[in-house]
């Protein structure tokens, strides 16, 4: 059993934030909210967001997993203005969704979830080093980075205590830092890792330029971004593996 009304606003911040890694997912419609984990094909980038209960206008779910094609939905979902509602109900006996925006109705076929890639378990990373700053800095150090190269290096001067970027390209070179002062928090540690920009960039997309962005990192490990969304009734957690770096 699966009924909801959302804001549009509300469900296309969640759908991209998993549509920017994956084209189908598996669902968990549970009685606290909806929840979504999916890897990359390449097992490069992993996204794991929950959207709450009470980010709904109005919620009923009992546990249903089901399968979707995310580029459908976020068409369909697209198709709503800013501040309309989304009306969604799971037909049990056809496993089909029926989507309703003021007039307009889509029936959605679903996937079968054991066709679809196992979802991952996030490691438990304990990670040195942690940056606090605004989705719009993130934003400004990937497009500078993607001016010369299509990998950008992350890391921490524990000495000076800063958060730089650095992107070198063929005969261009781009180095871009943050200073306390710059920075919602730092938390300093040994950290540098290089990572590929176009994974960066496809997640830089679903991070609103507005909110506050927890960045963990460490020597050659993954990267772990952390988010909300939804008003703070939705949460988005973003993993990259790094590329490591020939000595």
């Amino acid at each position: 059993m699966f009924k909801a009304i959302v804001n549009a606003e509300t469900l296309g911040a969640a759908l991209d934030a998993v549509g920017v890694l994956v084209d189908e997912c598996k669902v968990h419609l549970e009685e606290e909210g909806l929840r979504i984990r999916a890897v990359d094909p390449a097992n490069v980038g992993m996204v794991d967001m929950e959207l709450d209960a009470s980010a709904f206008e109005s919620y009923e779910a009992d546990g249903e997993l089901v399968g979707v094609n995310l580029a459908r939905l976020e068409d369909i979902a697209s198709m709503a203005d800013s501040g309309q509602l989304v009306q969604m109900e799971l037909d049990e006996e056809t496993r089909k969704l029926h989507i309703q925006i003021d007039g307009l109705e889509y029936t959605l076929a679903l996937i079968d979830p054991d066709s679809i890639r196992e979802e991952p378990d996030i490691p438990d990373l304990d990670l040195p080093a942690e940056i606090v700053l605004e989705g719009r800095n993130i934003d400004r150090a990937v497009t500078a980075a993607d001016m010369v190269s299509d990998h950008i290096a992350l890391g921490v001067d524990e000495t000076d205590e800063l958060f730089y970027v650095d992107a070198e390209g063929d005969t261009d070179d781009v180095h871009f830092e943050l200073g306390q002062e710059d920075l919602i928090s730092l938390t300093p540690g040994p950290a540098h890792s290089l990572f590929s920009l176009d994974y960066l960039k496809d997640m830089n997309k679903a991070i609103p330029k507005d909110t506050e962005v927890t960045v963990e990192l460490g020597e050659e490990f993954p990267v772990k971004m952390h988010f909300e969304i939804a008003e703070g009734q939705g949460h988005v957690t973003f993993m990259l593996a790094p590329r490591i770096q020939s000595q």
